[in-house]
This record gives structure tokens, C-alpha cells and sequence, in this order.
């Protein structure tokens, strides 16, 4: 007789069970979670952020050209990207419709001497921007079109290699800048390029 009461205890809880589990399992089918994880068909791209020089203390146009200069080429020097800036800077001060002499005109009415950024002077080269503009839709008088035609020029593209990666100075940048340009007067060049390395930051 003492183990009648533990079977029949057994089979009770056996019972209990059977009875009341699909009842907690239908409890808990009922219950949604208030913030169910997204279902991710694909993955998320990562995308990788890319350091660049940039230049805060310059102005509009100064600030476009430095960053074409680095999205179209393989520039990452800052000494070789102040280099070409104190460049231009001393050929054009970032005036894009400027004839030599400083009379602010259209591509078409400069008549003599250089004109525009690098001051294109050889009718080649004038004339080789008006081309680059037909060809591509762009105003030859504008900052954007003749920052293009700059960095695809043929010249400019000779002595590119100079400029990507070597790490040397600015005075050593100077000796490739000068065959790009093949200016008459040096004036300030230099003296601007190192005042724009001092004035790069990298973010």
C-alpha cells in the first residue's frame, strides 16, 4: 500500500502535464514581441570614409580645385597639392575669366596673352580649351570647366607622375611645375605653396 500513493501521484503529475503544456504553448504563441529584429534580405554596404586635404581658410574656389585635384588624380601629397595651388594661385589668383593684364572677360574676348586659370597662352593651349569645351558642354570662361580641361590637359598629364606620391618638397615639386606651366616670372609661387601646406588639414 505504501506505493499507491507515489504512482498514482506520478500519474497525476503525468496528466497535469500533458494538460496544461500545449496550454503555456499556446500562451506564449500569443504573446509578439513589441520589437522583433529586422529581417535583413541582404547586407548592409559598408561604406569606407576616405581621408582628404582640405582647406577651411580658403575660399570657394580655392577649395573646389583642391578637392578635384585629389578626386581626379592620384595626389595625395600635401607638398605636391600646394605646389600646384601656389601655382595657380600666382598665375590667376583663382580667377577664372582673367586675361593677362587683369581684365575680367569671356574666353573669347581675351585677345592677347594668357588667360584663365593657368594663364593658357600658347595658341595651342588657348585654343585646346575652347575644344575641351565644345566637346564637352562646358563654358570655357568658368571655374568648373577649366578646372577639367586643366587636369586632363595633355601637359598637365605629361608631368601628373611628378606629382603622386614622391613626398619631396615644395622647392623639389617646383622643377615638374615649372615644365607644366613654363612661366616667364616665378613672383610668389613658391611663397603661396608653402602657406597652403600650412594651411591643409587632413580629415
Amino acid at each position: 500500500m505504501g506505493r499507491l500513493p507515489f504512482i498514482i501521484a506520478i500519474f497525476l503529475v503525468g496528466i497535469t502535464a500533458k494538460t496544461i503544456s500545449p496550454m503555456i504553448l499556446e500562451l506564449f504563441s500569443m504573446i509578439k514581441d513589441p520589437n522583433p529584429l529586422p529581417k535583413l534580405s541582404e547586407p548592409i554596404p559598408v561604406v569606407e570614409y576616405k581621408t582628404s586635404w582640405k582647406c577651411p581658410d580658403c575660399s570657394e574656389s580655392e577649395q573646389y580645385v583642391l578637392g578635384k585635384l585629389q578626386e581626379k588624380t592620384k595626389i595625395t601629397d600635401r607638398n605636391a597639392l600646394a605646389t600646384i595651388m601656389g601655382n595657380i594661385k600666382q598665375e590667376s589668383k583663382f580667377i577664372s575669366n582673367i586675361c593677362e593684364g587683369g581684365a575680367r572677360v569671356s574666353y573669347n574676348n581675351c585677345n592677347s596673352g594668357g588667360y584663365g586659370l593657368i594663364q593658357w597662352t600658347s595658341t595651342g593651349r588657348y585654343k585646346g580649351l575652347g575644344f575641351f569645351a565644345n566637346k564637352y558642354g562646358c563654358d570655357p570662361s568658368t571655374l568648373q570647366c577649366q578646372t577639367r580641361y586643366m587636369i586632363n590637359e595633355n601637359i598637365f598629364q605629361r608631368y601628373l607622375p611628378e606629382f603622386e606620391g614622391h613626398g619631396f618638397t615644395i622647392s623639389q615639386y617646383m622643377a615638374p611645375a615649372y615644365y607644366w606651366l613654363g612661366w616667364g616670372i616665378k613672383g610668389n609661387r613658391e611663397l603661396y605653396a608653402y602657406d597652403y601646406s600650412e594651411k591643409f588639414i587632413l580629415s
